[in-house]
C-alpha cells in the first residue's frame, strides 16, 4: 500500500500516528483492534518510524497495513487531517518518542504528526500521548505536563501485572487496552481488575 488517499471518510476516522521510539508492537495492536472491529483509521507514520517498525515487526507498514486503512507520512500535508475542518474522532501517539512529545508541547507543528496533533489540541479533541522511554529526565516530564494541562491524555507504556500475563503479546495488550477505554471503546484484551479480584475471590 502506498500513501495514496483513499475513500474512507475522515471526518469519522480516528488517528494514530506511530513515530520513532521503540514500541512498534503497541501501534500494530492497536491496528489489529480498529480492523477487527470496522472502525475507521487514519495511520500518520514519521520516517524514523517506519525504520523501527520494519525493524521490530518485520515487515514495511505497507505491506502490513490492511488496504481499508489510509496512510500518511509525515511529510505529506495535503492530509486531510491536517486540517481542523476535519472532525477526527480522536488522535493516538503511539508509540511517542520523547522528539515528537516535545514538539507537540512547544506547538512546532513541522511535521503532519506534530501539525495534526496540534490540530487535536486547538480543537479540544482527544489526544493520547503513549510515550516509550525510560528513565525520564525533568524535561521529557515538564514536556509531559504541559501538554496535560493542555488537555492531552498522557498514557505511557506501562503494563501492570494484576492480570498474571503469560506473553509479551498480554503485556502489549494491557497498554492498549488503557487507550481503548480512555477512547470509551469495548473491548476483551485483558480481564478488568474487578473481573480478576472475582476470579480469585
Amino acid at each position: 500500500m502506498n500513501d495514496k488517499h483513499r475513500t474512507m471518510d475522515d471526518k469519522q476516522t480516528y488517528i494514530l500516528a506511530i513515530t520513532g521510539a521503540s514500541g512498534a508492537i503497541y501501534a500494530k495492536s492497536l491496528i489489529e483492534y480498529f480492523y477487527q472491529h470496522n472502525l475507521p483509521l487514519t495511520c500518520l507514520i514519521s520516517d524514523v518510524g517506519k525504520k523501527v517498525w520494519e525493524w521490530e515487526i518485520g515487515v514495511p507498514i505497507e505491506k502490513a497495513l490492511p488496504a481499508s486503512i489510509t496512510l500518511h507520512c509525515e511529510d505529506d500535508w495535503w492530509a486531510p487531517v491536517a486540517s481542523g475542518s476535519v472532525k477526527a474522532k480522536a488522535m493516538i501517539v503511539m508509540p511517542c518518542s520523547m522528539g515528537t512529545l516535545a514538539a507537540i508541547a512547544q506547538g512546532l507543528a513541522r511535521n503532519l504528526i506534530q501539525r495534526t496533533a496540534d490540530v487535536m489540541l486547538k480543537e479540544k479533541r482527544p489526544l493520547i500521548l503513549v510515550p516509550r522511554e525510560t528513565p525520564l529526565n525533568i524535561i521529557h516530564l515538564e514536556n509531559m505536563l504541559r501538554l496535560a494541562k493542555a488537555g492531552a491524555t498522557i498514557s505511557p507504556a506501562m503494563p501492570g501485572f494484576y492480570h498474571k500475563p503469560e506473553t509479551v503479546q498480554d503485556l502489549v495488550n494491557f497498554v492498549v487496552a488503557r487507550v481503548l477505554d480512555h477512547l470509551g471503546l469495548e473491548h476483551k484484551l485483558i480481564k478488568s481488575w474487578e473481573e480478576v479480584v472475582r476470579k480469585d475471590v
